[in-house]
């Protein structure tokens, strides 16, 4: 994850569906910031900037230090509402963290370097068991991706939790085993193989991933 990203937004004044559809015609997203035991705060955003900011990638895992008119919050995205339409943002929610928060968050992985793998280069197929994993981390700390290294896997070979580098102080959620990616197996194997254990009604919601935050033994206070 890269270093947590500053953004400018403004106050909103008003609550309301009059109130955020006055931002929309100023060109800005209406929004919330909420969590932290403390008051939901109305923001905007400027249109723009949020679509700047999207077309980036990685905004669900991304940590961001909202600045509403110099008081600072840390937040995280935690749903977006959007124009069925034409799939312009209309409101976004932010989660604020306390300082020292973790994260419980499932993260997308990855593979690098097939042709490195003999078993692939020998017609094996990479069948992948988990396309995310489920950990435990920092906000600050939050991957947008794990990437697993192919190289020298052979057809049969298991690839498990133990080939992804985890950010200092994460941890898998699954803690009684090496848990199962992905295999390589042969092309007759191709059928699958399966790890062994036992508002309006022109929007649509998006929902950021599924992120558990605990904020117990958290420092609230700012930097």
């Amino acid at each position: 994850m890269a270093d947590m990203v500053p953004m400018k937004v403004e106050a909103r004044p008003g609550v309301g569906k009059g109130a955020a559809r006055a931002a929309r015609r100023a060109g800005y997203v209406p929004g919330v910031i909420y969590g932290a035991g403390e008051d939901p705060t109305s923001i905007q955003i400027l249109g723009s900037q949020l679509l700047k900011t999207l077309q980036q990638g990685g905004f669900y895992t991304t940590m961001f230090e909202l600045d509403v008119d110099g008081d600072k919050h840390r937040v995280i995205p935690k749903a977006m509402q959007k124009n069925l339409l034409n799939g312009l943002p209309t409101h976004v929610d932010f989660l604020r963290l306390k300082r020292g928060a973790t994260v419980t968050i499932e993260v997308p992985v990855e593979f690098e370097n097939e042709k490195a793998s003999p078993g692939l280069e020998q017609g094996g197929v990479l069948n992948v068991v988990r396309h995310a994993v489920e950990v435990e981390v920092l906000a600050t700390a939050m991957p947008d991706t794990f990437t697993i290294d192919l190289t020298g896997y052979e057809i049969g070979d298991s690839i498990n939790a133990s080939a992804i580098a985890l950010p200092e102080g994460a941890a898998f959620t699954i803690t009684d085993r090496d848990f199962t990616v992905a295999t390589i197996a042969s092309p007759a194997g191709m059928g699958g193989a399966s790890e062994d254990e036992s508002d309006e009604t022109t929007e649509t919601t998006e929902m950021g991933p599924d992120i558990t935050v605990d904020q117990e033994g958290a420092d609230p206070k700012p930097d």
